[in-house]
């Protein structure tokens, strides 16, 4: 489904029976929906009385005259609920306390509970991911799990080991981004796509006006906000864009249908590809000095006959495109279809019927061979494509089933085993491929008619009712996670870098404006609030002031990218009040720069000693005094240790 905001909902007409019981049922209906103290009464000059009822919309009208509006999926408040319902764990009961007819219209001001509690405790799963050695180092992790984190000690105590190897995991593995962020790059349009280059060395975008943006990340910043313009007159004229980023090239997209949804750079960051709801996609050079040429990389089948928006070809849509590893190959997603094309063959080479609803994300499962395609669709599905087989069979290898609404993205970690994806089920899911769900398996799913999502549910309005389901009940994927919200537009998700955290966080954008970033066992590890974002003028490094009082603007957070090489992440939110998109740099800062730091360490750690003594079982007076001086270091000092209590895995 388009991110199209404004899109009309269309207009029904639907026939009232001339029975009066009927007529008189549905205006019973209408002013028991009245919200207040019911239905406005007045009487006119002639002694008529006049009865008013407001804040009804046409889906109301239409449920109670029997019929559904632009859905033809059944209607929640007809949905059986048998037995086997109430023993599902992942059923969420209807609480009568609320109004569900609200949904329709405007959201309840109050709920009875929460939909989905805050994880306060490692999950089980989640833990074993941690320990399994897929995720990073494990004795890294050991030793954040006992507070043990002093930077600087692991630094000094290389020096003496007789061999001081310390990968960036050891030293980075902890050192998560922290801070509301500061501004550095202000744009006049939506940025849909803003990511850093695989070595991070590059930062580039894409916009609703059809510019993509790539800005040189190994320079430093500006010292304070200043117009794009430099020497070069291409970059100079875009008048738009206000950066402290150096600014490496300034590209004119060629223009599509709404948007450009999807961009992608190629390992070497010498070209750049990018979609934008039609059946072909463009590549073209990042070099500042390099051609302007934009080379067409059609996915239609060719017809003689000419179609609207896309030329001659097929009438369809690419809304996600990513280079292969080798930047030999483009795979490509759209309305239901997949592709890939050879660049070096300059063909087509796979051309999937994959899912019944838009393909909004795909990808390569792997790094490395290349043979293994991820789709992602508002079907709801994730299906997993192997090359290799699809010559005997054009069915998936397998299917990754759990989410209950469309898919927003996926997202791989790159080793052929684990991806992420986004759902507007306000739920980011992490999947293992060695537990999907079969093809044979799936025939079986797609047998079952009952649909577990929110019928009439929009995601592009900004408000999720209480979902039937918190997962389909063949869930299949490790472990969920909670607290963002995907609505308004396809808000995406990703790994943390491998080298030097190990993977082991996923972090995602969110329509309320805040960043999520999870530690594999569930919890929450930080929320960034954009909102609190500082203005260009402050320096990003630098310490941070007291919390602002006054109007904050709010934003939504489309697209975040963790640096490869440093706990840095930029993320691009959509201005709410002017339009447009606001960068900004989060960093990792310490207690020194933190406002307010030391006290609330100080306070955490008071807590945490007391939950400890509580919970923990009674040790030696040596043990715990040793504890206890672990534990009162201030984060980045210094202290002496024994060499075997510093053993590294």
């Amino acid at each position: 489904m388009a991110d199209q905001q404004d899109q009309s909902r269309g207009d029904a007409n639907h026939r009232v029976s001339g029975d009066g019981t009927r007529l008189q049922d549905i205006l019973a209906a209408l002013f028991s929906m009245q919200s207040g103290n019911g239905p406005q009464v007045s009487t006119d000059a002639q002694g008529n009385t006049h009865m008013r009822v407001s804040e009804l919309t046409l889906r109301d009208l239409a449920r109670l005259l029997g019929s559904g509006v632009g859905d033809s999926r059944p209607s929640r408040h007809n949905h059986h609920v048998d037995e086997e319902d109430e023993e599902d764990e992942d059923y969420i009961a209807p609480d009568d306390d609320d109004d569900d007819d609200d949904f329709f219209g405007h959201p309840q001001q109050r709920r009875s509970r929460p939909f989905f509690p805050p994880v306060t405790e490692p999950q089980k799963a989640g833990l074993e991911l941690l320990a399994s050695g897929d995720f990073g180092r494990i004795g890294v992790k050991n030793r954040s799990r006992r507070n043990r984190r002093n930077i600087a000690r692991t630094i000094l105590n290389q020096g003496r080991k007789l061999v001081p190897l310390t990968s960036r995991e050891d030293i980075q593995t902890n050192l998560v981004p922290n801070t509301n962020g500061t501004t550095v790059a202000t744009y006049d349009a939506n940025m849909y796509t803003a990511q850093f280059s695989g070595d991070s060395s590059f930062y580039y975008t894409c916009a609703q006006d059809f510019k993509l943006h790539i800005f040189d990340m190994r320079a430093p910043l500006k010292p304070e906000s200043a117009p794009s313009g430099t020497s070069r007159r291409a970059i100079r004229e875009d008048v738009s864009l206000t950066t402290r980023m150096p600014l490496r090239k300034v590209i004119q997209g060629h223009p599509g249908r709404w948007t450009i949804t999807d961009a992608n750079l190629s390992p070497d960051n010498e070209r750049l590809i990018y979609s934008s709801i039609t059946p072909t996609v463009y590549m073209t050079s990042t070099s500042p000095d390099g051609s302007s040429a934009q080379i067409p990389i059609p996915f239609a089948d060719h017809s003689g006959r000419p179609t609207p928006y896309f030329g001659y070809g097929d009438s369809f849509g690419i809304w996600s495109c990513r280079f292969s590893a080798d930047g030999n190959e483009v795979v490509a997603g759209g309305s239901g279809k997949i592709f890939v094309y050879d660049l070096l063959a300059n063909k087509r080479t796979v051309k999937i019927s994959a899912h019944s609803d838009d393909v909004n994300s795909c990808c390569w499962a792997d790094t490395a061979s290349g043979n293994v395609l991820v789709s992602a669709s508002d079907d709801s599905y994730i299906k997993v494509w192997d090359r290799r087989s699809l010559g005997a069979s054009r069915k998936p290898s397998g299917v990754l089933v759990g989410h209950t609404e469309g898919i927003t993205y996926v997202s791989a970690k790159g080793d052929g085993r684990y991806v992420i994806s986004n759902g507007k089920d306000q739920a980011v899911r992490l999947w293992d491929l060695r537990k999907m769900h079969s093809s044979a398996e799936f025939d079986v799913i797609e047998r079952d008619r009952t649909y577990y999502g929110i019928p009439e549910f929009d995601y592009r309005y900004p408000y999720y009712p209480e979902p039937p389901y918190t997962a389909h009940p063949r869930d299949c994927s490790v472990m969920t996670y909670r607290g963002h919200s995907v609505l308004r537009t396809l808000i995406r998700c990703h790994f943390s870098p491998a080298e030097t955290t190990g993977s082991q966080y996923i972090y995602s954008g969110s329509a309320d404006g805040k960043i999520h970033i999870w530690s594999l066992d569930g919890r929450i590890v930080h929320v960034l609030d954009r909102s609190k974002t500082l203005p260009a003028t402050f320096s990003p490094s630098g310490r941070e002031p007291e919390p602002l009082r006054g109007m904050r603007v709010q934003s939504c957070v489309r697209d975040v990218s963790w640096h490869s090489q440093e706990p840095v992440i930029m993320s691009a939110g959509w201005e709410n009040a002017h339009g447009g998109t606001v960068i900004a740099r989060h960093e990792f800062k310490g207690l020194s720069k933190l406002p307010g730091g030391l006290e609330d360490w100080v306070e955490r750690q008071r807590q945490e000693e007391s939950q400890n003594e509580s919970n923990a079982p009674r040790r030696s007076a040596r043990l715990r005094a040793a504890a206890q001086a672990r534990e009162q270091h201030v984060p980045g000092s210094f202290y002496e240790i024994d060499d075997d209590e510093d053993s590294l895995f």
